[in-house]
């Protein structure tokens, strides 16, 4: 009887695909939205910010009871909850300013016109910032900062307040770090060959990235905006309830707001296209 030959041990037995599989699914992939029409790109885009919204709404309730846990044990809850956006985001289909700074490897290899890559950051910018703030609306409208008699409102405040207070250099250098980790994240996915294995690769990156205290972009428009949503409309019962009043956060303003989102937005651009899609751009496709 013929005995069953053993297959050898070695790359022929990785279903994963390898990393210059993945520079050319990632370069395809840049081609294809830079092709997409404005209006499938900006509700690509809003969905996006939604998501992500959802992400950070998770992370605000669950980071809640973070006087109860040790700090660090508290952060890696709220990261692990906040990954939640970025799985909706590349499972889901949606289309992410920060995550399709990867397109510059498209552009590298000449597959795309500067013109077209510009045109899909600026609408898929713009459906984005719909999304995070028209979602910040809802959840404002929903009264959920007033549950827990006012804690979950009082976290909101107190991480937005947090964030608009940095200085432009530390938002900056924070923004690049978070967005090699969301890359990462998103270029690990490309190797997936299951859905399961998309939410894995994206998982750890995600909480990592929010656990350290980075910044990134889209997120902060939801969290700003949630919180001066508060700060401005929150009835006073809500402001006994947690023993604080309005002028305990004066960095929370919207020109400190826009200041942050500003500065993390170049700084997400610089860590995501650079530091991520050009380095694996020049290790693996330079040559054709």
């Amino acid at each position: 009887m013929d005995q069953p030959t053993e297959k050898p041990l070695g790359i022929g037995n990785i279903e994963a695909s390898m990393p210059p599989e993945m520079a050319l699914a990632c370069e395809a992939t840049g081609v294809e939205k830079a092709n997409r029409d404005i209006i499938k790109l900006l509700v690509l885009g809003v969905l996006a910010g939604a998501f992500i919204a959802f992400g950070a709404m998770f992370m605000t309730v669950v980071t809640t009871v973070s006087d109860a846990l040790p700090w660090g044990v508290a952060k890696l809850i709220g990261g692990l909850s906040f990954s939640l956006g970025l799985i909706l985001v590349i499972v889901g289909g949606a289309e992410l300013f920060t995550s399709d700074t990867l397109m510059i490897v498209a552009y590298a290899s000449r597959r795309i016109s500067i013109g077209s890559l510009l045109r899909a950051w600026v609408w898929v910018y713009i459906g984005n910032i719909i999304g995070a703030f028209g979602t910040a609306a809802l959840v404002f409208l929903s009264g959920q900062h007033e549950f827990s008699d006012g804690a979950v409102g009082k976290t909101a405040l107190y991480v937005a307040s947090t964030k608009a207070a940095l200085p432009t250099d530390r938002v900056f250098f924070l923004a690049i770090l978070c967005n090699v980790l969301v890359c990462l994240g998103v270029w690990m996915s490309y190797g997936a060959k299951s859905l399961s294995d998309k939410v894995v690769v994206i998982f750890l990156p995600a909480a990592a990235f929010v656990a350290a205290g980075f910044e990134h972009c889209i997120a902060n428009l939801y969290f700003m905006s949630y919180a001066l949503a508060v700060k401005t409309w929150a009835p006073p019962a809500f402001w006994t309830e947690i023993g604080k009043i309005s002028s305990d956060y004066p960095a929370l303003t919207v020109s400190n707001a826009m200041h942050n989102i500003a500065v993390a937005t170049v700084g997400n651009l610089v860590g995501g296209s650079l530091m991520v899609g050009i380095v694996y751009w020049f290790a693996y496709l330079r040559s054709r």
